[in-house]
């Protein structure tokens, strides 16, 4: 686990999953991991209320763990710059083993790419006599030696001393832009010395005469001289051009690092392109991804808590890594290629597990990290009013409450005032405020619960609910719909449901009728009493 881990609980987190991914990334840490806790949805006022009251940081949203460009060990830092030369870019393809390269600015911003095809394309059907590099790039590929250097950009003609001197001067023009090759035929260096070429190559390691040097230096023309023969050197002459004198830079396709693989496939597909250039938000250039960089993923690496239930968890999760899984639910759908840390006791909270951890792992629990398990301890156990609860939860809140410094059950009080508040929620967010996926064999049910001390709120919009829940139901294909309205100082809830599972309902919970709004006393478990229940009877 060197890379970093995600730790998260359900998409619709509630006080236990949030406070479940802190308690448990601050163990793995202390046990010289690198992870961090997340949450996959906004978390409810109970948790706002925890997290503030212990002055912990709301966990960071993750969207998803899909395969992105970043998670796959593509070229990085493969590209070259836009006044490197052919020949330069030639050589760094055949090392990368990449048939196409991207070409950057000096700030390394994408400007196109070159491939080995239009380098072959250059050589048969481009201008070869026409040089736009520089100094250094015809030094470089010509291993020559500087004899005078004036210009940084050497751009201009190239003319070969291949006639006889006599008909070389008499019909040859040398102008500021001429860059003459040739061997250690004095007339003609003179020649070109005085007319001020831009630049003269001497092939064969040739000599030159002082007064030619003189001449050279008051009218400012670069010397180059190298062992190379003036053949080699015309043969090889016009790769010293700047890469960018052949960029294509119209059909570029980039890809993002943050773009999902699927898509990267898709476009593949449609464009049937090997590499693709890797930019950041900003159109720096990071590298190179090729189709063949596929095969060595590094898939993001996760632990689950407080679920263990596919639909329940992040978008991608068959695409990452699981490492560990906490929870105190039902064995679920989610399974791995490989095996792992599997958590799983029949305890109220995902927290009391998690409590066990750090006396296990002698990992002394620092007051703030106490408040938060306990916290979520109160809240899945309903201050152990549950029946969810054993003796593990009570025990553990015994303890975690002397270290945070509260007393339980003012605490609990306070916590659940803050959490079961609905003014200005709609009854979509009510609804969807916790709201759990099930399957039983091919019907979905979907069962949403909300704590409240104040039941009139609920009431009074009693038939909007009603409507909802019908909307969602026809329009989600649920075979099942319900909505439990907790009151915690009751102790038992508050029931509406889809019309078509009345009968579901009447007989889960042993009822001659059932009417919507209904209160089943001691009812507040959806783990333990409400969802049991009803697969009881669809079974």
């Amino acid at each position: 686990m060197n890379n970093q881990t995600f730790i998260f609980g359900h998409k619709k987190p509630d006080t236990d999953s949030v406070t479940a991914s802190i308690t448990l990334s601050y163990l793995k840490n202390q046990l010289g991991y690198h992870t961090e806790p997340r949450v996959l949805g906004d978390i409810n006022n109970e948790s706002k209320f925890v997290l503030k009251y212990f002055n912990e940081k709301q966990p960071k949203y993750l969207n998803d763990v899909k395969l992105q460009i970043k998670d796959f060990d593509y070229q990085k830092d493969n590209f070259i710059f836009h006044n490197e030369s052919i020949y330069a870019s030639f050589f760094h393809m055949l090392k990368s083993q990449a048939t196409t390269l991207p070409i950057v600015d000096d700030k390394k911003k994408l400007l196109g790419i070159v491939s080995m095809k239009s380098i072959a394309a250059e050589q048969i059907v481009g201008d070869l006599a026409h040089l736009e590099t520089s100094y250094q790039n015809i030094q470089t590929i010509l291993n020559g030696e500087q004899i005078l250097n004036f210009d940084k950009e050497i751009s201009g003609n190239t003319l070969i001393a291949s006639y006889r001197s006599t008909t070389f001067l008499e019909n040859i023009d040398i102008q500021r832009d001429s860059i003459l090759i040739v061997g250690d035929r004095h007339s003609i260096i003179e020649h070109a010395v005085i007319n001020g070429a831009k630049l003269i190559i001497i092939t064969g390691n040739g000599t030159i005469k002082e007064e030619h040097l003189s001449i050279a230096k008051k009218n400012h023309v670069n010397i180059i001289r190298t062992s190379m023969d003036t053949f080699s050197v015309a043969k090889v002459i016009g790769l010293s051009n700047y890469v960018s004198t052949i960029v294509h830079s119209d059909s570029v396709i980039a890809v993002n690092e943050n773009d999902y693989v699927n898509d990267i496939t898709e476009l593949s597909k449609k464009h049937r392109y090997s590499n693709y250039p890797v930019i950041d938000n900003n159109g720096i250039c990071l590298g190179l991804f090729r189709l063949a960089d596929m095969n060595d993923k590094k898939p993001k690496q996760v632990i689950l808590v407080d679920h263990n239930e596919a639909e329940q968890s992040v978008d991608g999760l068959e695409e990452a890594e699981i490492l560990e899984i906490v929870d105190h639910h039902k064995i679920g759908t989610i399974g791995t290629s490989m095996p792992i840390n599997f958590r799983n006791m029949p305890v109220g909270s995902s927290n009391t597990i998690i409590y066990l951890m750090y006396r296990e792992n002698h990992i002394e629990i620092p007051k703030r990290i106490a408040g938060l398990m306990v916290s979520g301890i109160i809240s899945d156990t309903l201050l152990m009013k549950s029946p969810t609860t054993t003796e593990l939860d009570k025990k553990a809140i015994e303890e975690l409450s002397k270290i945070a410094e509260i007393n339980a059950s003012d605490y609990a009080y306070e916590m659940f005032k803050a959490g079961s508040s609905i003014k200005g929620m709609t009854e979509e967010e009510i609804l969807y405020n916790d709201f759990k996926n099930f399957k039983i064999d091919n019907a979905k049910i979907g069962i949403g619960q909300i704590f409240t001390l104040n039941i009139e709120e609920i009431k009074k919009n009693e038939q909007k609910f009603i409507d909802l829940i019908e909307r969602v139901s026809a329009h989600n294909d649920y075979a099942v719909v319900g909505l439990f309205v907790t009151d915690i100082m009751k102790n038992g809830s508050y029931v509406y449901f889809n019309t078509k599972a009345q009968e579901i309902f009447k007989d889960a919970f042993y009822l001659n009728e059932i009417k919507q709004g209904e209160y089943l006393d001691h009812i507040i478990s959806r783990k333990k009493q409400i969802i049991p229940n009803i697969m009881r009877v669809m079974d």
